[in-house]
């Protein structure tokens, strides 16, 4: 199965986006891959599908705190995966007419396109203001045991920060911003001509408007400089390969006094020498005697939280599954532990002394077809199936 998408990348929206610009942006990519517009293009439905998934997370508050903290894992919709099929408020605006009207401008259906083509548009935040800074991705390697019983950590690591001597400006002490010669502090240039114009960012000022007259030694007129840290990062019980621990305000730092981004450690889990994870249950094969199996016993069977003993029954048969409830891993979600399933097989013995291989042949001659259900079951079906053949052969 593939890997899902980051829901923020599927939407084309930032980790800090507004509910208002989270809804602007799935209403434009419903309308883009509605099934209604794209009949017979499966893939416009798998994107319409993916966008709705997204939006259904993100547009609740309480979700979009979990996978921010999680990932998807936080947001797990189940087995069956996410149930289109499902009333979810927010379907209201998959309707076609709907979208293509508030995308356009009109009331209802296709009447109007004033949003579009130079109606209301929303103003742009003031660019020379504060800056938020940017959200910071890393990943780490952790040991099952962590993921498990849960740890701690500390990460050293090396961020860009405002510049302490201009203060993220990028201006030096007492230097100016002067007007931007290419845009004339408008932020944006326009190319072409006529009804098709393109307005884009100006890249002499990144749309400030405002350029610096003598830019920051320190920082080069940047407004930023590389800044160690160190972070203490608390892993909870549960997570897995992918989990995504969010760190708030421990991303890069912000320009003109403004918030610093996020930091968000993606989590790779190291493979168990002794059990195997699947969600939240937990496997572990566990090696017996045949003798035990036959006469039945006790076997001790590992857990994370220790041995438990577990008796088995006389004739106990090779590959036997024994479910322990409870004793998997930690749900992230806060619900009931996984359980743990320990699979028993016969060990068979080598190395043998002759007083041992003795006592087997002793053995050997006194059991029958009897002492082997199961092997007497697969000879009858066999002879059945040569009898079949025999008569088809003529």
């Amino acid at each position: 199965m593939a890997e899902k998408r980051d829901y923020y990348e599927v939407l084309g929206v930032s980790k800090t986006a507004s509910a208002d610009e989270i809804k602007s942006a799935y209403r434009k990519l419903a309308m883009k891959w509605h099934p209604d517009r794209n009949p017979d293009n499966p893939e416009a439905k798998e994107k319409f599908q993916e966008a709705s998934e997204a939006y259904e997370v993100l547009s609740n508050p309480e979700k979009r705190q979990r996978y921010d903290q999680f990932g998807h894992q936080g947001v797990n919709f189940g087995p069956g995966g996410f149930d289109f099929g499902r009333d979810f408020s927010h379907f209201q605006d998959v309707d076609l007419n709907d979208i293509l009207g508030a995308f356009f401008g009109g009331g209802g259906g296709f009447g109007g396109f004033g949003d579009f083509f130079g109606g209301r548009r929303r103003r742009a935040a003031d660019p020379s203001g504060p800056q938020p800074g940017a959200d910071m991705t890393m990943e780490m390697e952790i040991d099952f045991e962590e993921a498990v019983f849960g740890s701690e950590r500390t990460m050293k690591l090396t961020v860009p920060d405002q510049c302490p001597d201009c203060r993220g400006t990028g201006a030096a002490n007492g230097a100016k911003r002067v007007t931007c010669p290419t845009c004339h502090g408008r932020g944006a240039v326009i190319g072409g001509s006529g009804f098709f114009q393109v307005r884009q960012t100006c890249p002499k000022c990144g749309g400030a408007g405002t350029v610096v007259e003598n830019p920051c030694r320190t920082c080069s007129g940047s407004g930023q400089v590389r800044t160690p840290r160190t972070i203490t990062l608390r892993i909870p019980k549960g997570v897995d390969t992918g989990s995504r621990l969010r760190l708030s305000g421990k991303g890069a730092g912000g320009l003109r006094g403004g918030p610093p981004g996020d930091l968000y450690v993606v989590l790779n889990v190291r493979d168990s020498d002794i059990f195997e994870r699947e969600d939240t249950d937990l496997f572990v094969t566990v090696p017996v005697s045949p003798v035990l199996a036959a006469l039945g016993g006790d076997v001790d069977i590992p857990t994370p939280d220790g041995v438990a003993t577990v008796k088995i029954s006389a004739g106990t048969p090779n590959g036997k599954q024994l479910r322990l409830r409870g004793k998997g891993v930690p749900d992230l979600r806060g619900g009931p532990a996984g359980d743990l399933v320990a699979r028993i097989v016969f060990e068979v013995p080598t190395r043998l002394t002759g007083k041992q291989r003795g006592a087997l042949e002793d053995l050997a001659k006194v059991l029958d077809d009897g002492n082997f259900p199961e092997a007497r079951a697969f000879n009858d079906r066999l002879k059945t199936f040569y009898s079949r053949r025999d008569k088809l052969r003529g």
